[in-house]
């Protein structure tokens, strides 16, 4: 059997495919089952974070491991396999271990350096173990995956190359500014009481901020965290649990909010927002540009660079209409959030959409019936193409500032474009963190993690032989056992001291005869390529391969035995 992922990441998909493809708790588990049914694995387990989504398995079968995994993967994710395939990447055996291996280290994160990634690792093990569908590969990988981790982390200063991802989108929220004096004084609202929320919450708390209020689906889980910020030693801040039907007003109140919850819909909308925006600071959140008084929180977008119909992903003159889709509904359909309709609308129009013309709702129907029809006759809606860069305007000094940090989003994109408000979410974090410069100690860990795939490689390869010798030395040690009951029957004469004696000389005999060999195969089969001296082995010697394969369970059967739950 071999070790096989398959995945997609912040490196490999945009943002907008990832938050399509975030897989709830309940697909997750799904997921692992519906893979260990399948033919080509017998072990799996899912990693999926607010930027990746690997699904691990041993597999027979490469290329049948690879179908088959991809396919589960789409289907679980609701992301066609078709649009899914281009920003998939394949690792199989070391390169699989070496890829996990730098994951755990935080080499492969979108704030590099980053530790909460063992914590996830953690826990993707945990749940595989608890659906029983990890077994021995995968145990030892992500086991040998969090000492690896840990192992860079304590050894290098890899931490100093970057940080959590919290800590990072508070930073983009303070415009670079020190943390510290930017959340000093300020309140906050967390949305969400797991991990990520809980994480916020603290480094919010150790920032300054003088209030944390919790708001989450389970009010329980909201009292704990709020109960446990409030008892810290290292803060002095007041913390307060509130139920989700109180975030409107919480809003109004909020300098800072963090959002990070499993919700599959949107939480906050451009409207609430803005709503609170005018409730704190007395004037609507318009955008700066519109100067036509209506007070409109949400402008439309800018014109684009188009001009040209190429490329061009509708033909509005060519599409039949039909009536009965809103806005909610185009976007399900397409896959699309408002502001990509607008951008699409702009483009059709070769670029004359008027920044302060309003949109009627009949107009957007048109649209959205042109959209979906395209859909239906292409597949999907390409990548829109950028648009020209815009001369920046002055905004006003935000009243409200939001962090993201959900998968799908849970705070809506347009508000984005309402002054008075920051918004950082996972797409602005992508985009921020490339510029991120690598801190030196990033080689030494790649090192590490080098020594570390050919320690695990090698440690596989000599186990993967180990049934073999248990078995040579089993069957040697049945042929001792006959040979010294034929000479009791033959030699009945013989006291107790000599039948020990010659017991004892045959046994050395064989030790010494299997000593050389069984521990070269060992040294041979741990280096790459070695996989074939066990079937010499059991070839040679004649081995019964039932026998091999019970030592196989019985060291299987030792060593979940042995696992701490």
């Amino acid at each position: 059997m071999s070790l096989l992922v398959v995945g997609l990441s912040h490196r490999s998909a945009p943002v907008s495919v990832l938050e399509r493809a975030a897989l709830s708790a309940d697909a997750q588990v799904k997921l692992v089952q519906d893979t260990v049914a399948a033919e080509p694995a017998t072990e799996a387990a899912v990693l999926a974070t607010c930027n990746r989504i690997e699904l691990y398995a041993d597999v027979d079968k490469f290329h049948a491991g690879v179908a088959e995994l991809s396919t589960l993967l789409a289907q679980h994710s609701g992301v066609g396999l078709e649009e899914l395939t281009p920003y998939l990447y394949v690792h199989y055996e070391d390169r699989a271990v070496h890829h996990l291996f730098s994951v755990a280290c935080g080499l492969d994160s979108m704030v590099v350096g980053e530790g909460q990634i063992l914590g996830q690792i953690k826990d993707s093990l945990a749940r595989a173990q608890e659906l029983h569908t990890a077994g021995k590969l995968l145990n030892d990988l992500f086991q040998q995956a969090l000492r690896v981790g840990k192992r860079a982390h304590s050894e290098t200063g890899i931490d100093r190359a970057g940080q959590s991802l919290v800590t990072f989108g508070l930073e983009q929220l303070a415009a670079g500014g020190d943390v510290l004096g930017w959340a000093a004084g300020r309140r906050a609202l967390v949305i969400g009481a797991g991990s990520m929320s809980s994480l916020a919450a603290a480094t919010l708390a150790r920032a300054g901020v003088t209030e944390v209020v919790v708001a989450n689906r389970t009010f329980e889980r909201a009292e704990r965290l709020a109960r446990i910020l409030t008892e810290g030693d290292d803060t002095d801040v007041t913390a307060r649990a509130v139920p989700m039907d109180a975030v409107p007003g919480e809003l109004t109140r909020a300098d800072v909010v963090v959002s990070c919850t499993g919700a599959t819909g949107l939480v906050l909308t451009a409207e609430a927002v803005a709503q609170a925006v005018e409730d704190r600071t007395g004037r609507p959140a318009e955008d700066e540009g519109d100067d036509s008084g209506s007070g409109t929180a949400v402008a439309a977008l800018p014109p684009t660079s188009a001009g040209t119909e190429e490329n061009c992903p509708l033909d509005l003159a060519a599409v039949q209409g039909s009536t009965g889709f809103s806005v909610a509904g185009e976007a399900a359909v397409a896959g699309m959030d408002a502001a990509t309709l607008e951008q699409h609308a702009a483009w059709v129009d070769n670029g004359t959409l008027d920044r302060r013309a309003r949109r009627t709702p009949e107009a957007d129907a048109e649209l959205i019936t042109a959209l979906a029809a395209t859909v239906a006759t292409v597949g999907r809606i390409p990548e829109r193409r950028r648009p020209a860069p815009v001369p920046e305007i002055p905004r006003p000094a935000p009243a409200l500032f939001l962090l993201d940090l959900a998968m799908p989003r849970d705070i809506d994109a347009a508000v984005h474009r309402l002054a008075g408000v920051r918004l950082v979410d996972i797409e602005s974090l992508a985009e921020a963190s490339a510029d991120v410069p690598m801190a030196a100690d990033v080689d030494q860990v790649r090192r590490i993690v080098s020594d570390e795939v050919a320690a695990f490689g090698a440690a596989q390869r000599a186990a993967h032989i180990t049934p073999t010798v248990v078995a040579l030395r089993t069957m040697a040690a049945d042929v001792v056992a006959g040979e010294i009951a034929r000479l009791d029957g033959r030699l009945p004469d013989l006291d107790e001291r000599q039948r020990g004696e010659i017991r004892q000389a045959v046994h050395r005999v064989v030790d010494k005869l299997l000593h050389a060999p069984t521990v070269r195969v060992k040294q041979l089969a741990a280096e790459p390529g070695g996989a074939g001296y066990a079937d010499a082995l059991r070839t040679l010697f004649d081995l019964d391969p039932e026998t091999v394969a019970a030592v196989s369970r019985a060291e299987d059967s030792t060593d979940k035995k042995d696992r701490p739950a």
